[in-house]
């Protein structure tokens, strides 16, 4: 059964997200796009990769506008499938593992709502410190993927730029929690994320739906152990704090540090310290697990779940899988292209060099309309992008083997043990797409869709059949 098949019976599962089938088709056909195209070029690249008719690109733009498409559902519905498709998720004592992180994306169109000057913290010389873009906060799931893990994307967001009130006081911590609101994972999960996201605001919501986080503290972090009454107590509230204690001190004992065989993803036979301590925190108002650890190679850390429960070495574990978004990224904008939009829109005051926050609680209604309805065509298509990386995934772990079957090209070493990568899932399904679309016995609703509005005359293979 050709790749196209499996690819296609996945898909059709979103189909309650759109109002319309002639909505879901399209986005059916752009998140094929995404699969098979060699450039990162935005929709044109969409259009020449399935060899549509140049009269069918405004359609496919407008697609991305289209108000049939119901964003919030489709992020739900997607997650649901992702978890049925992946027969295997990491789990930790039940739970499954989400892991969230924000990325900057370099945009300079001076009609893009939400572009913003945004500051980046990071230790690479090719980055600039300072860039117009937009800021957004992803959410992903880590599943097992023979003996390797993905990160499967669930949703992304553009979280900056736009202030629809002067009353929203919301922080990215609230739109973070909005986020795995609309994921709407019902289970109970471990959220790990890096230490700006080790604050009250996270802490409590995730409690709050009996969730977890698994987090780094920021070197100036304190905590204080608990308050033990010594003989009568006094009038008042009962004191819960006792003494202050800086956390980096837990490194400066050595002798309290026991040693164990790294858990991190990837090391082998490597060993390092760590030193847990069970303390209250403010923000969490609650004990929680403090684990220092020091490495060979990394130095020392300190980490913090709200779980008490969880050992240590899952803690370290568990925090050692965070990069695994970063791979997710990185195939994002290299391979998949989930943020080559290029939207403009044409009735918008032009943006100033160094723009910060837009304000639109002035702004007439009309106005207002105009910029949500752009958001939401910068979603849709991110949200097509986060769809086709995780089919791409999916493939690669379901049919491992019909993947390099369809492959067509070589690679100087495939390593037993790891699935194929997304690059290779692409290559394969750009080598089966025109046997997929010109085979009857095959077809369906889709190729019907695609066929029909594909420029023959500049297909090779189509005069071929003919």
């Amino acid at each position: 059964m050709s790749l196209w098949i499996h690819w296609w019976n996945v898909i059709w599962r979103l189909r309650p997200a759109f109002s319309r089938l002639q909505a879901f088709l399209w986005f059916t056909t752009a998140v094929a796009g995404f699969t098979v195209r060699t450039e990162l070029l935005g929709v044109t690249s969409i259009v020449r990769a399935l060899n549509l008719d140049a009269r069918y690109y405004n359609a496919l733009v407008d697609h991305f506008h289209s108000a049939a498409v119901k964003l919030d559902q489709l992020t739900a519905l997607w997650t649901q499938l992702v978890l049925r498709l992946f027969p295997q998720p990491l789990r930790i004592n039940g739970r499954c593992v989400l892991v969230g992180d924000g990325i900057k994306v370099p945009k300079c169109g001076r009609k893009m709502p939400a572009v913003k000057l945004l500051h980046q913290q990071s230790e690479s010389n090719t980055k600039p410190e300072y860039i117009m873009g937009h800021s957004l906060q992803a959410v992903s799931v880590l599943v097992h993927a023979a003996s390797s893990l993905f990160a499967v994307p669930l949703a992304i967001r553009i979280h900056e730029g736009l202030v629809w009130s002067n009353r929203d006081r919301r922080t990215l911590l609230d739109k973070m929690l909005a986020l795995l609101g609309i994921v709407a994972i019902a289970e109970p999960f471990y959220f790990v994320a890096d230490a700006y996201y080790a604050a009250h605001k996270i802490v409590a919501g995730l409690l709050q739906r009996d969730n977890h986080l698994v987090t780094r503290m920021k070197s100036n972090a304190v905590a204080y152990t608990p308050h033990h009454q010594c003989g009568p107590r006094k009038r008042g509230r009962p004191r819960v704090y006792g003494r202050k204690l800086k956390l980096r001190s837990l490194l400066e004992h050595p002798k309290d540090f026991q040693p164990a065989e790294s858990s991190v993803y990837g090391e082998n036979k490597l060993i390092i310290q760590y030193h847990v301590r069970d303390l209250l925190w403010r923000p969490a108002g609650r004990i929680v697990r403090f684990v220092a650890v020091v490495h060979p190679a990394r130095g020392s850390c300190l980490l913090m779940c709200t779980d008490t429960s969880l050992e240590a070495i899952e803690i370290i574990r568990l925090y050692g899988l965070r990069f695994k978004i970063e791979h997710t990224f990185k195939q994002a904008v290299r391979q998949i292209g989930a943020f080559t939009y290029h939207f403009w829109m044409s009735n918008m005051t032009p943006l100033r060099r160094n723009n910060g926050n837009q304000h639109l609680h002035r702004a007439s209604p009309k106005y207002r309309d105009a910029v949500k309805r752009k958001l939401h065509a910068y979603h849709v298509f991110i949200q097509a992008g986060v769809v086709c990386q995780g089919l791409l995934q999916y493939l690669a772990v379901a049919f491992t083997q019909l993947v390099w079957n369809s492959f067509g090209s070589w690679l100087r070493t495939i390593r037993p043990g790891i699935p194929p990568s997304e690059l290779v899932v692409a290559t394969a399904l750009r080598q089966s797409l025109p046997e997929f679309l010109l085979n009857a016995a095959q077809s369906s609703i889709f190729t019907k869709f695609v066929v029909e509005r594909q420029d023959t005359k500049k297909m090779a293979a189509f005069h071929l059949a003919a």
